[in-house]
């Protein structure tokens, strides 16, 4: 007896979509498309509902695909590497699209701005990362360099290793931003030391400290819009 193939071309989803367009499709419906194929006692849209059921999908929304293995979708019945594959470049993809329309309003100067942008590429990280955003005097970005990855609940940063990257770098002003992984972007103590230490070596050597950003989720802090800098 041969095995029904369920595929999207005959399935509720691809239907939909050339009737309605994608925005009509829930999520599972979406990835049901990608996953095209499913088994004899499942469809895509269950295999897609399966995925929006992995923890970090429940926690972090669709974007947290991103954070998803390749190992972890291959356990799901119906999906084998290449669809494991397909699903991981979408995530990729998708981040790049948000940060690529972000960039259009990066301004160094306007702390949401720049939060927007490096919002989907730091929020989903489980250890805390530093980066230096070095710019000219312009304000214009000339480079950026992470500083150090930290445990889930500190980083480590030397000032040392901040003012070698932006004199390598010849820039005139320089920001920090790093992640918290408890999704909370108010800062620790550390985190107001260190910038207090950095914006006064940056005082002495005229290449000023403008902003401190931590992002959490969804949502950051800003030194300088706290008046903290």
């Amino acid at each position: 007896m041969n095995k029904e193939i369920y595929t999207a071309e005959n399935d509720m989803p691809y239907e939909k979509f050339l009737r309605l367009g994608s925005q009509s499709l829930t999520e599972a419906e979406l990835l049901a498309i990608i996953i095209r194929t499913g088994t004899k006692e499942r469809k895509p849209v269950e295999i897609g509902q399966e995925i929006l059921a992995l923890p970090s999908v429940k926690e972090y929304g669709i974007s947290g695909l991103y954070h998803v293995t390749v190992q972890e979708l291959m356990e799901i019945k119906g999906i084998g590497q290449v669809k494991a594959v397909k699903l991981k470049c979408l995530a990729e993809l998708s981040m790049r699209m948000a940060m690529t329309a972000a960039k259009r309003d990066l301004q160094f100067l306007n702390p949401s701005s720049v939060a927007r942008y490096y919002m989907e590429n730091l929020r989903h990280e489980k250890k805390e990362r530093v980066i230096l955003v070095l710019l000219d005097n312009k304000e214009r970005l000339i480079g950026e360099e992470l500083l150090s990855v930290g445990t889930v609940s500190a980083s480590l940063l030397s000032p040392r290793e901040v003012f070698i990257a932006a004199l390598k770098k010849e820039a005139v002003h320089i920001m920090l931003l790093h992640n918290h992984p408890s999704g909370d972007p108010a800062p620790s103590r550390q985190d107001m030391q260190i910038t207090d230490v950095i914006k006064e070596i940056g005082g002495m050597m005229d290449i000023p400290l403008i902003d401190h950003i931590i992002i959490g989720d969804n949502k950051y802090m800003s030194f300088k819009e706290a008046g903290l800098l």
